[in-house]
């Protein structure tokens, strides 16, 4: 495997994944559900919860560089083989629906330069002309990455910084347009009943805050291809630090240019309408401009990692050794074509049911939050078990992650688990072949038994739900 990413590479990447279109509706998608007061809370916890993930990845690389598939590793490591692979399954499922979001919501975004009243070519990135325009992108993703991670790192780094220039613009404009009265108006939401109790209002808010976050591990699993293990962890913290302060002013300073209610009513790219709200109607196209640059470099990103998701999990044992193939260029090119494959199948099923962005980010949403919580869980093992002094520090923070996953898990409601272990339950046969390859036992525990029964119980629950019009997708 070439080592062959840099500290600004790998920085590049982990930020170019976590902001893509998720930053351009974030304005609209927090003040749906929250108040300014609610909000600043949904903040809270999210940066403490996700700096104590983020600093459980650093400690876990540090105190186990042996462990090279990253947050697969920590949960097979900590919970046995079947749990990593769930692990490992999960977050690919992530990120496959996290690259058909993006294709989507990137056409959605060209339609405010094509449609009109009388005309509609693209509209909310679900039509027959952006499903293939959006199969067109995908698979020119694809031939980029099969060219070599490093080329594609390159062409990554150039998208990160033309993506934050309409960011830092919105950012300028809503400063200086910020109005304190606005701001504190109506602070915790009392005279909007809908948004129900502040505790309410934050629960809304998790799932949200938490999308935007999703690829801070992006470093991690790619570490085996970081030129410095040290370097794996300090792009991490990097990127985090500038992604949750874009998030909170992007969030919070909106407040004091409209209202609650005026800003939960806006169309998506919200960022979009809030600055020709300020500067006049030139704004939207300007923002939905670096919203299609932001959801390349993205794109790009994701397609990397959805890649080296089961690359690194095969090599670990946890996925078939198909997947472990390499091209002359050191892509995980099998890994990478069974990958667009499943986002092109994604995409046609998007068409066909009508699917929209903010749905499949509620279930990409849903789907990463085992690997999260296995990988936090594993750290408090790690550290009661070794009972090192010099480790009593960790046990806090990896006690606050821990906790922090269990809160996202109670957050994202039953209905999204239950389509969630309806994507999962497949992984079941895959990992019965990837033992067989092996020559070892499948399911060989009572808790492994009854987890893969559980997944079962609730995929079938899930499709009867989806039958009878319960759940829709």
């Amino acid at each position: 495997m070439q080592k062959q990413l840099g500290i600004a590479s790998l920085v590049a990447l982990v930020i170019s994944t976590m902001i893509g279109a998720g930053i351009f509706s974030l304005p609209q998608n927090i003040a749906a559900g929250a108040s300014a007061g609610a909000v600043s809370i949904a903040w809270l916890i999210t940066g403490v919860g996700m700096t104590g993930l983020v600093l459980v990845f650093h400690f876990l690389a540090k105190v186990k560089p042996e462990l090279q598939g990253g947050i697969f590793d920590y949960a097979k490591a900590g919970f046995g083989d079947f749990m990593g692979f769930n692990s490992a399954w999960g977050y690919w499922i992530c990120n496959l629906l996290a690259n058909v979001s993006y294709a989507v919501v990137f056409f959605g975004a060209l339609s405010i330069f094509t449609d009109t009243t009388d005309w509609v070519l693209f509209g909310d990135g679900n039509t027959v002309a952006a499903i293939i325009g959006a199969s067109i992108l995908v698979w020119t993703m694809h031939f980029l990455v099969l060219r070599g991670v490093q080329v594609a790192a390159a062409v990554n780094i150039v998208a990160t910084i033309a993506k934050l220039l309409p960011i830092i613009v919105f950012i300028v404009a809503v400063i200086l347009a910020f109005q304190y009265e606005k701001f504190s108006f109506d602070f915790w939401g009392d005279a909007s009943p809908a948004l129900g109790s502040v505790m309410d209002q934050v629960k809304a808010s998790m799932m949200v805050t938490l999308w935007v976050f999703i690829g801070i591990e992006g470093a991690v699993i790619v570490s085996g291809r970081a030129k410095k293990r040290s370097d794996v962890g300090k792009a991490t913290i990097i990127a985090l630090i500038c992604a949750l302060t874009l998030y909170i002013m992007v969030t919070l300073f909106t407040f004091g240019v409209m209202t609650q209610p005026e800003i939960a009513a806006l169309h998506n790219p919200s960022m979009g309408q809030i600055l020709a709200h300020i500067l006049g109607p030139w704004g939207a196209k300007f923002v939905s401009a670096g919203l299609v640059v932001s959801v390349s470099g993205a794109l790009l990103s994701w397609t990397v990692v959805s890649a080296e998701a089961p690359f690194v999990a095969a090599k670990s044992g946890l996925f078939p050794r198909c997947f472990r193939r390499e091209n002359k260029n050191g892509s995980a090119s099998f890994s990478l074509w069974v990958s667009t494959l499943l986002v092109q199948f994604f995409l046609i099923m998007t068409l066909v049911q009508e699917s929209t962005y903010l749905a499949l980010v509620y279930i990409a949403t849903s789907a990463v939050l085992l690997p999260y919580l296995l990988a936090a869980a594993y750290a408090v093992k790690l550290v009661v078990t070794q009972q090192k002094r010099e480790h009593k520090g960790s046990l806090f923070i990896a006690i606050i992650a821990t906790v922090y996953s269990c809160w996202l898990v109670y957050a994202a409601g039953l209905d999204s688990l239950l389509l969630c272990a309806l994507l999962y339950a497949p992984g079941i046969w895959v990992y019965r072949k990837a033992k067989k390859e092996a020559g070892e036992s499948f399911l060989t525990s009572h808790k492994e038994k009854a987890f893969a029964g559980l997944l079962i119980f609730m995929a079938l629950t899930a499709c009867y739900m989806i039958a009878t019009g319960t759940i829709n997708l």
